[in-house]
Parts: C-alpha cells; sequence; structure tokens
C-alpha cells in the first residue's frame, strides 16, 4: 500500500510540473507582449507627438497604457499561479521525502527534548532523523507546541484522547484540505507564524486616560491649522495657524501616546495578515456540523469569524507600523493625531477579540496537530489504528496490557525494519530480555516506546495490531554523564533507574511502562548482578510492567523466582565468519555471546597465557 501512495504521490508531481511547464512558456508570452506594447506604445506616441497630433497621441497613450496594465495584471496572475504549483510540488516531495525517510528532504522543525523527561530523549522524539522531524507539518508555534505536548504528556484523559484520534482520523481522509492548509501558510510566508505577539499586544491594556476627549481636541486643533494655514497661503490671513500648531504640538509631547504599546505592535501586521488567511480557510472548511473538525471549531464559526476581525486588526497595525520610519511617522502626526486615532481603533480590536483570540489560536493548534498525524496516517495506509482495552482512565479490573502483532519501528526503512509481536499481561510482568551485542534489543525498547507514544498521542502505529491499556512511560534506554550536573554515567543511570522505581510505587496513577536497556552497565560484574537483582525484583512488586534489557545471563533464574517475569533473547548467526543478526524475538535465555567474537573479527587479542619476564 506504501508502493500505491508513493506512485500516486509521483504522478500528482508529475502533473504539476506539466503545468508549471506550461504556465512558464504563458509567463514568457506574456513578458514578450509587455516588452512589444511598451515598445509600440512609445514609437506611436512619440511619433504623433512629433506630428504636434497631440490630442491623437494623449489617446494612444492612454490606450497603450492601459493594455499594458490589463497584460500586466494577467501576468502577475499567471506568476502567482505559477508560485502556488511551485510550493503544491514542494509540499508533495516532503510527503514523498516523509515516506522514504529521506531525511535531508524533510525541513528540519525546531524542538528539543525536555531535561529530565522520562523518555523524550530515550526514543529519540527531537532532533534529526526523529519522531517529529518526520511528522511536523504545523505551520504555527502553538501548533508545533501542542504536537510536542501530545506526544510528551501521556497518557491523556481518555475522553480527549477519543475526541483526538476522532479529529485524526477524520483529517487522514482529506488530504486536499491538510495540503491547502499547509499551501495558504507557506504563500504568505515561510517562517511559523506566531500568536503569541499578537496576543500580549491585544492583552496590553491602553492605559491612555481621557482618551477620546484628547482625539477630539487634537482633531479640531489639526483641522484648525490645515485651515488656518491653507488662508495664510493664499494671502487672506497672517500666520495664525502657528499658534493652533503650538498648541496641538504641545499636548502632543506632553500626552502618552501609548509608546510602549505601539512599538509592540510595529510589524505585527504581517503576522496578523497571516494568521487571518489560515483561520480564515479553516473557518471556510470547518461549517459542516457533525464532523469532529467542527466539533474542534465551534470558536471559528460561531457568530463574526476571525476572519474580519483579524483582517481590521492587521489594517491597524499596518497603520500603526508606521513608527517604523520616524521622519514619515513625525510627518504624519504632524498633520493629524495619527497615533491617537489608530491607538483607539486597536482599543476598539481589543474589546472585540481580545478574549476569543486565545480560543481561536488553541483550536488552530488542535487542526495543526491532528493534521500532522493524519497526514503520518495517509502516507502509511498500511499502520494500524490502536485501540485502548479500557474505556476511560479506571482500569476496572483490567489488568494492565500491551499486545501488538508485526510491531516495528517507524524511523528504520521498511527495507530494513524488522516486526516482531509483544504480549504483556498484568502488574509486575516483565520481560528479561538477553542478547548479544547488536543484537536489537535496544532498537526493540524504542520500537514499544515510540509506537505506544503515537498511540497515546491519537496517531496510528507501525504495526498489524496495536491493543493496550493506558501507561506512563518510564525509560532508561539512553543515558548520559553530565558534567553541567556533575554526574558520572553511572551515577546519571541510578538516579533515573530510581526515577522508574518512583513511578511504579504511585498506585493512584495509570500503571508505569517501563523500558530499561542493559541495566546497570555502568558498574562492575559483581555489584552489577547483586543490584539488578534486587531492582527487577522491586520493579516486579509495583504499579508497573515492562522490559528489561541485560548482557548478565545469570539473571535468567529470575523467571523461577519472579512469577511475572518471563525470559526472551534476540541471537545471532555467524556466515564465512561474520555475524549475521535477523533480530527476531525469541522466548527463553539467550543461548550464545558474541563480545570475543566481535573483537576477534576486528582483529584484537581474545586470549594471552602468562608472561615470564627475567628480572
Amino acid at each position: 500500500m506504501a508502493l500505491a501512495r508513493i506512485a500516486q504521490i509521483e504522478k500528482t508531481i508529475r502533473r504539476t510540473d506539466r503545468l508549471i511547464t506550461q504556465g512558464t512558456r504563458t509567463s514568457g508570452t506574456f513578458t514578450r507582449w509587455r516588452l512589444a506594447i511598451f515598445l509600440i506604445g512609445f514609437v506611436c506616441t512619440v511619433t504623433l507627438y512629433k506630428f504636434n497630433w497631440y490630442h491623437s497621441g494623449n489617446l494612444a497613450l492612454g490606450a497603450f497604457l492601459a493594455l499594458f496594465i490589463t497584460v500586466a495584471a494577467y501576468h502577475n496572475r499567471v506568476e502567482t499561479r505559477i508560485h502556488r504549483l511551485r510550493e503544491w510540488k514542494q509540499i508533495k516531495l516532503t510527503h514523498l521525502a516523509r515516506i522514504t525517510l529521506n531525511w535531508a528532504a524533510i525541513p528540519p522543525r525546531p524542538g528539543e527534548a525536555p531535561k529530565a523527561h522520562p523518555y523524550a530523549a530515550d526514543l529519540d522524539l527531537f532532533g534529526t532523523h526523529s519522531l517529529t522531524h518526520l511528522l511536523d507539518t504545523t505551520v504555527s508555534d502553538q501548533g508545533r507546541e501542542r504536537l510536542h505536548g501530545w506526544l510528551l504528556e501521556q497518557p491523556p484523559p481518555p475522553s480527549q484522547w477519543r475526541a483526538r484520534q476522532s479529529l485524526v482520523k477524520e483529517l487522514a481522509r482529506r488530504s486536499l484540505f491538510r495540503d491547502r492548509l499547509t499551501l495558504e501558510a507557506r504563500l504568505t510566508g515561510e517562517q511559523e507564524i506566531n500568536g503569541r505577539r499578537l496576543v500580549t499586544v491585544l492583552e496590553h491594556p491602553i492605559g491612555l486616560p481621557h482618551l477620546d476627549t484628547i482625539l477630539i481636541i487634537q482633531s479640531v486643533l489639526a483641522l484648525t491649522t490645515i485651515g488656518l494655514a491653507s488662508a495664510s497661503m493664499l494671502g487672506l490671513l497672517p500666520g495664525y495657524w502657528m499658534f493652533s500648531f503650538a498648541v496641538y504640538a504641545l499636548i502632543y509631547f506632553m500626552t502618552d501616546q501609548g509608546e510602549e504599546l505601539l512599538e509592540h505592535a510595529v510589524g505585527l501586521h504581517h503576522e496578523t495578515e497571516r494568521l487571518a488567511v489560515v483561520l480564515g480557510y479553516i473557518e471556510r472548511h470547518a461549517r459542516q456540523p457533525g464532523t469532529a473538525l467542527a466539533s474542534v471549531c465551534t470558536n471559528l464559526t460561531g457568530g463574526t469569524g476571525p476572519l474580519q476581525h483579524l483582517t481590521e486588526a492587521a489594517r491597524t497595525l499596518h497603520a500603526i507600523s508606521i513608527k517604523a520610519h520616524p521622519l514619515v511617522h513625525l510627518a504624519v502626526n504632524a498633520l493629524c493625531p495619527w497615533d491617537l486615532w489608530f491607538m483607539r481603533r486597536l482599543a476598539r480590536i481589543q474589546h472585540a477579540i481580545k478574549d476569543q483570540l486565545p480560543h481561536w489560536l488553541d483550536g488552530l493548534a488542535d487542526v495543526e496537530a491532528a493534521s500532522a498525524l493524519a497526514t503520518f496516517a495517509d502516507l502509511h495506509p498500511d499502520y494500524a489504528w490502536p485501540t485502548p482495552l479500557v474505556a476511560d482512565d479506571e482500569q476496572n479490573g483490567t489488568p494492565p496490557a500491551i499486545h501488538a502483532d508485526r510491531l516495528g519501528h517507524p524511523l528504520l526503512s521498511p527495507n530494513i525494519r524488522v516486526v516482531n509481536d509483544l504480549h504483556l499481561k498484568g502488574l509486575g510482568s516483565i520481560y528479561l530480555l538477553t542478547g548479544s551485542n547488536m543484537s536489537g534489543k535496544s532498537t526493540f525498547l524504542r520500537t514499544i516506546g515510540i509506537n505506544l507514544c503515537l498511540a497515546q498521542a491519537g496517531g496510528p502505529v507501525c504495526a498489524d495490531r496495536l491493543d493496550w491499556t493506558w501507561s506512563r512511560l518510564a525509560c532508561c534506554i539512553r543515558v548520559g554523564d553530565s558534567l553541567d550536573a556533575g554526574l558520572s554515567f553511572f551515577y546519571a543511570e541510578v538516579k533515573r533507574l530510581k526515577s522508574i522505581l518512583d513511578a511504579t510505587q504511585e498506585p493512584a496513577r495509570s500503571p508505569a511502562l517501563f523500558l530499561i536497556d542493559e541495566i546497570f552497565k555502568g558498574t562492575n560484574n559483581r555489584e552489577r548482578l547483586i543490584g539488578s537483582r534486587a531492582y527487577i525484583t522491586e520493579l516486579s512488586k509495583g504499579n508497573g510492567f515492562g522490559l528489561v534489557s541485560t548482557h548478565d545471563l545469570e539473571l535468567a533464574d529470575l523467571e523461577s523466582v519472579i512469577p511475572g517475569l518471563a525470559n526472551a533473547h534476540f541471537q545471532e548467526t555467524v556466515s564465512a565468519g561474520a555475524l549475521e543478526f535477523d533480530y527476531r524475538l525469541r522466548p527463553g535465555p539467550c543461548p550464545t555471546t558474541n563480545a570475543l567474537r566481535i573483537m576477534e573479527l576486528e582483529g584484537l587479542p581474545i586470549s594471552s597465557g602468562p608472561t615470564n619476564q627475567a628480572q
């Protein structure tokens, strides 16, 4: 099915290329016409003037100018269409890159894993070649943060999750809506939309007392000055205008013109125009009652929508942005109370939309985050929609569980991806994974974690089936020392393991699904065995279940001591003097090790006898 989706996208790209080629040829024709009209019009007009046929010359000039403007307008429309087609093609090329995991062709997005988060760094949620790098199609900063929040704050309230997945499923069927949303945003600018700055300006109170009175006085003084100045220029009156202007200027410099607020508003009109375009697009497509999109966008479709309000706000902010040009700003305010007038308009806009704008941005963020997951689902039609085993956040006697068939890692290419089944059920149930180096233990743990993260975010999973109960992910897979915090590798690992154990000691919350890779790998064999036995035994008693991998085959006998523990392993084979891995999960402890074999294959000494040296 993925191949069919690739073929469909490639067909769209080829069709878009043909339209771009046709448009480019048409644009070239319009360019030649504009040049011909200009030259012919210039020659004809000059010739008519040379023969003193001024009336005919004026008519010719007007006719050719009208013709030139008409052709130029059509030319601009063609160029705009070409630009849209090129952006559309780029969107489709990025979709193709997301399917084939061509990371270089997927635009990187900002974001980094929060420090001390229980699983973000372990599961490669952020950074290059990460889950958010693959998923993120958002167009605003709040949309990006909402997507991050869905991945980081788990498990969500079940009712919220059901509404979220319903929206994702609905948008997965509306590829044109999703891509047009991205296109409309990109046509207004390459950078993501920052709605917070507009919220800050609209929430800033305008503290100029008696604004209306001052505005009326300044308007009267400005009109009086203009009238007296005009009479003075005509010689009807002496320079009385200087007195009214002096009073006008005195009030201007003595009155707080809202400088702080206006400084924040400079340049914000473009951001507001972009937000109006995107919200207006969603508003037009969210009016169908009974849809998940309509339920999320109720604040966008009731009464006067955001498009009208934000368009008016953009015009006002555009006028305020004249402050970016000090000389022009001073000249305009010398003629009329420009700042006061648009401050009053801004105050009226504040009153109209400051309470609604956060809800508009919240709805936009939900649509963007859901659209990102929907695009992921649409590009991978063979991925499954996960099903929670309980209807609400109360387990109601249902034991915690995760059941997956043919579970694979979504960040690995299908050409190299290996899938496995997983069945864990009950508090204290643990898979103890053993296996050789490079056999796939760490990747399998990440596969489980990243798919559960996708499931609880509301998206599809890289599996044929995934059923689970609401769980708190807690991982100890990627641990490093910290020079800033003064932590050694071992101490950092101990702190992480302690946080996982603490998570299993919270019976009132959802069970913790722990994923621990190479437990206590930062210390010696003897102490690692002692610590691992005690730690795993304690884990089995708490409010959690999960997987622990280790190189210590001696821990396999815990299966006879801990009722919920089962051994599983990955192994390798030796063929033609080289190690081969199939990355298949098998029951029981690993029967082989490969550390010495790897050292031997790389030419390192693996044994040495005692050496006697002459003293």
